[in-house]
């Protein structure tokens, strides 16, 4: 296989923000049209909300549709005959059977088995599409093209926009302006046209409601979101209400909920090693950090700390990095990400405990401001998934 040379390799490189400054997504001018609180995110001026507010966008959220600009993620494609063979050596997933426009989550893992990345992958045939988070994106092509650019082409997509839809009328929105995307289902994508711009659409998101994300050309992103928006059930949310919905979901953020020194098991994310590469799969290991993740999915006692969810006993609100003590007041974990959730009106979090305390049920508190907080230990999501599976 050819691999891109320098010249391409440094066009097809994500742009880094100008030095004090950030960059903007294709949807800025109409962020501001309608009023966004802008904030700096992962190298871009992002909206945090929008005047109805994060509580009104996480609701509506809930109960119709949201469209989101995620245009700071990273989109590239590995493209060659072993282009599946290659990512698979990156990642614990089974990317050689996987179907054609399905969709699966992943986890880039670095040599000691902790997670660089977690993203989602996708077979469009000719290619493997790929979306990554727009913190990491830098860092993770230039992992991806050191450990297999010469075994695939390594392609980034700078100049494509992303667009998230999402809520149980997404799909009612979407179909008048996409009649045939009602066909997708759960986690399975296609290519869509739309006004001479070409789209790739998967039935999936960051919410754990029914919806959509759209890649889109950019010079296209400003005229189908005014198209959404036009849609009588879809308002614009911003970042704010994207992780109280995540969260709710029970879903991780990265550099939050795991980073590099977090191990799958340690992540409650063994789900995501799956069976083929699992010990006596039929491809088994294989993948960095391959006998400390496999161990740890074999033998939990040897984990150091897992993480759970937790619910208040008392309506005040636990954030991170909130500290978790057992009733003789010794400390076994903190909170990594927490709030006051709008849909169940509850105090709702994500934490590492240590092994003996992430029984459901358990009972723990977290000291806000000098005060113990009693949560206890409950099953994810917070808020059951309306995922349409077909």
């Amino acid at each position: 296989m050819t691999t891109v040379s320098a010249a391409d390799d440094k066009a097809s490189s994500f742009p880094s923000a100008p030095a004090g400054g950030l960059l903007t997504t294709p949807l800025h001018a109409l962020h501001q049209e309608l009023g966004a609180r802008m904030v700096p995110f992962a190298g871009y001026s992002m909206p945090v909300q929008y005047p109805q507010g994060l509580m009104a966008e996480h609701l509506h959220t809930r109960q119709s549709a949201g469209l989101f600009d995620v245009s700071h993620m990273g989109q590239l494609l590995l493209r060659g005959p072993q282009a599946a063979q290659a990512l698979e050596s990156l990642m614990p997933m089974d990317v050689q059977d996987l179907g054609l426009n399905k969709q699966r989550y992943g986890l880039l893992l670095n040599d000691e088995g902790g997670i660089l990345d977690d993203l989602m992958f996708v077979n469009r045939g000719d290619d493997l599409f790929l979306i990554v988070n727009g913190a990491c994106k830098q860092a993770d092509i230039a992992h991806i093209r050191n450990r297999i650019g010469q075994t695939c082409e390594v392609i980034a997509l700078p100049d494509r926009a992303l667009l998230a839809l999402q809520g149980p009328k997404a799909v009612r929105a979407l179909s008048r302006l996409l009649p045939h995307v009602t066909g997708l289902v759960f986690m399975a994508g296609n290519h869509f046209d739309w006004q001479g711009h070409r789209l790739y659409i998967t039935r999936s998101g960051y919410t754990g409601e029914d919806g959509f994300e759209i890649s889109v050309p950019a010079a296209g992103a400003e005229a189908l979101a005014r198209a959404l928006l036009a849609q009588p059930e879809v308002a614009p949310v911003g970042l704010g209400a994207r992780n109280s919905l995540r969260l709710e979901a029970g879903l991780c953020l990265y550099g939050s909920d795991m980073d590099a020194a977090t191990t799958p098991a340690q992540a409650s994310l063994g789900w995501a090693v799956q069976k083929v590469r699992r010990a006596g799969g039929a491809r088994e290991g294989g993948f960095p950090g391959a006998d400390l993740v496999l161990s740890e999915l074999q033998d939990p006692g040897r984990l150091p700390r897992k993480r759970v969810g937790l619910v208040a006993l008392e309506r005040i609100p636990v954030r991170e990095p909130a500290v978790l003590e057992n009733m003789d007041g010794q400390h076994i974990g903190h909170i990594t990400s927490g709030l006051l959730s709008p849909s169940l009106n509850q105090p709702v979090a994500l934490a590492y405990v240590q092994p003996d305390y992430a029984a459901a049920g358990t009972q723990i508190f977290a000291m806000v401001r000098g005060k113990p907080v009693p949560m206890q230990v409950t099953a994810t999501p917070f808020v059951p998934a309306n995922y349409h599976r077909g």
